[in-house]
């Protein structure tokens, strides 16, 4: 493994998870990692910037090295992301919303990180999947992040009745996201799929003014008009072996 010493060290910087102000829900230090560093690696030029001057907006952004990481970024392309660090020049590595690294192709330079003996420290701050748990009333004590669903409805619905089975015979609880657009079919399909009395909660727009949490057997969300449209959401299920 290479020495650390004399090169930069990578910042894992959070971002807020809505319209917010981003000192509401970031410690103040991170204004300071902010200033005192030009070099970020991003998801969309255009959002980076936005964030930057909401957060240090006396910043100079012409001097800002901002360096694209998502979808379209090829591996060679990351490859040379960490060319700075290896010269001695600190960066900071931050995604359009909530924690790089968590659902977020940040992970990619992390691993590169270690790889190359880059020090990574990662900085305070929301991640939507973290709160959402915590505010579950579900087990907190065993859980696994799932990511996306099958987009087709059959797949779908037999992928949910499998992680029902596995919240019930590993007393896991087990969370999901969606694209925002789809989040009225995903929350129908839950609702048509799982047993009246597994437990789910929807919780979206968290830490924004709209914030939307709760959590109940589907039994009880048959009865409940939501409209989830267009909305970042965490979808959790988990179920009582004395009740499925």
């Amino acid at each position: 493994m290479e020495n650390s010493l004399n090169k930069g060290v990578i910042y894992l910087i959070p971002t807020p998870l809505g319209a917010n102000s981003p000192l509401e829900v970031l410690p103040f230090y991170i204004r300071k990692i902010i200033e005192e560093n030009n070099h970020f690696i991003i998801e969309n030029e255009k959002e980076a910037r936005r964030f930057i001057k909401r957060i240090a907006p006396t910043k100079n952004q012409e001097n800002l090295q901002l360096y694209p990481l998502n979808k379209f970024t090829s591996q060679i392309e990351i490859e040379e992301y960490l060319e700075p660090c290896k010269n001695g020049i600190s960066m900071g590595l931050f995604s359009d919303a909530g924690c790089p690294g968590i659902a977020d192709p940040g992970a990619a330079i992390v691993r590169l990180a270690h790889k190359n003996g880059i020090t990574v420290k990662p900085m305070i701050g929301p991640s939507s999947i973290i709160l959402a748990m915590m505010a579950a009333g579900m087990n907190g004590q065993n859980f696994a992040f799932n990511g996306y669903l099958p987009i087709e409805k059959p797949q779908r619905r037999k992928a949910i009745k499998q992680f029902e089975t596995k919240a019930l015979k590993s007393e896991q609880s087990q969370i999901f996201i969606e694209t925002p657009y789809r989040n009225n079919q995903l929350f129908t399909d839950f609702i048509k799929t799982l047993h009246p009395e597994t437990k789910l909660c929807v919780a979206c727009d968290i830490t924004l003014e709209t914030e939307f949490i709760k959590t109940k057997t589907v039994s009880q969300w048959k009865k409940t008009s939501l409209a989830i449209d267009k909305r970042p959401a965490i979808f959790i299920i988990d179920c009582d072996p004395l009740t499925v």
